[in-house]
């Protein structure tokens, strides 16, 4: 099965990783993590991974990262993806002037989140922007000390109007205090994640405090900031989604002794269930070292100070996307496998099933991945840039 290598900050979410496990039912029925749990998270640095070391930041490398995410995921799958949403947040303090990056990354306690697709409007004024608009996928937002909206600089007609200076997509800055939540967050499953609406009015942001992704060049040269953004994004989905999937065969076994209705035989007597079983293990094993090799490659590039290549990046969202296809199909396998008591709304295989598949939706990974990072391969596509 998936094997750990030891950092602190994994060992502390191993710690806590029960006490946040017990609360899984809880907190899908909160629809955001509960207050405690955040609490109980924070002090470990997995929603900040990826603050460089002189912002304080925890000192893990891109794959002690995700087997972090992964770790947590396990435990939570809610968990899991807040964390993975709040560290790939914290990317981008490496971009972020040194004041800015200070104030909104630079404490222990800073969470960071937000949705990058420019669907805020801003007007330039004297000093900075005002912004209005509403974004969808806010995951973790209601734990948020600071929480940031994509957007593009417009006319007073609302029409795309870049700035002198080349701004136009800048993803901007809020403090958490500015923003409205919309409670919409009704869905299939990461119900726990409080991923809903949520909306700023003409709200003014400062000169620098945004970060125009893939154009602005890094303040803090470091491999975070060298390694590809997008790329560690769908790895840290596979890795929440790989999470989910082994918690799915530890639940099976759970109630491998049970027999099902009608039957003579538990479940672990009956050789499709054992196949099954060494099936996906097999899948998340293999899709797991499949990652490591590619994250562990790009990482090399990027500590010698080397951006990754078209084909390392290739290769990083391939693997994100395999792996979470192979979670998923575990995940299936785990649910079907389960039998009657599956169908049940407390039933863990059944949240495992509703989660993952939430996962599979995410557009690092999306099927569509595949179309795309096939035809760069065949040289039928050169557009690479959201590699």
């Amino acid at each position: 099965m998936i094997e750990h290598t030891g950092n602190p900050v994994l060992d502390e979410v191993r710690r806590i990783g029960p006490a946040i496990a017990a609360r899984s039912p809880e907190i899908e029925q909160n629809g955001t993590l509960p207050g405690d749990i955040v609490e109980l998270i924070r002090p470990t640095g997995a929603f900040r991974m990826y603050v460089p070391d002189d912002l304080d930041g925890p000192d893990v490398d891109a794959w002690q990262s995700l087997e972090i995410l992964e770790e947590l995921a396990f435990h939570d799958s809610a968990s899991g993806w807040c964390a993975m949403i709040g560290s790939t947040s914290s990317l981008l303090s490496s971009f972020l002037p040194d004041r800015y990056a200070k104030e909104i990354f630079g404490g222990a306690d800073a969470i960071v989140g937000g949705f990058a697709m420019p669907r805020g409007a801003a007007t330039v004024v004297d000093g900075g922007l005002r912004v209005t608009g509403t974004w969808a996928w806010g995951s973790g937002t209601r734990h948020c000390t600071w929480i940031g909206g994509g957007c593009r600089v417009v006319d007073e007609n609302g029409d795309p109007a870049s700035r002198d200076d080349g701004l136009a997509v800048p993803f901007v800055f809020f403090p958490a205090d500015q923003v409205e939540f919309i409670d919409n967050w009704q869905v299939s499953g990461m119900k726990g994640t409080g991923s809903g609406d949520y909306q700023v009015t003409d709200v003014f942001v400062p000169e620098g405090r945004w970060v125009q992704m893939g154009r602005d060049p890094a303040v803090r040269k470091n491999p975070l900031s060298t390694f590809s953004f997008f790329g560690l994004l769908a790895c840290g989905v596979a890795s929440c989604a790989m999470g989910i999937g082994r918690r799915s065969i530890t639940e099976l076994i759970a109630l491998s002794e049970k027999k099902p209705q009608g039957s003579r035989r538990t479940l672990a007597e009956r050789s499709a269930v054992q196949a099954d079983v060494a099936v996906s293990e097999a899948k998340l094993a293999s899709a797991w070292a499949y990652l490591q090799q590619t994250v562990t490659d790009a990482w090399g590039s990027a500590v010698g100070g080397q951006p990754p290549s078209v084909e390392q990046k290739r290769q990083l969202r391939l693997a994100a996307s395999h792996a979470t296809r192979e979670a998923a199909d575990v995940v299936r396998l785990m649910y079907t496998a389960g039998g009657g008591d599956a169908v049940y709304a407390t039933s863990p295989l059944q949240r495992c099933l509703r989660d993952v598949f939430v996962a599979t939706q995410h557009a690092m990974v999306a099927p569509r991945t595949f179309e795309a990072l096939g035809a760069i391969a065949l040289g039928r596509d050169s557009k690479t840039d959201w590699l």
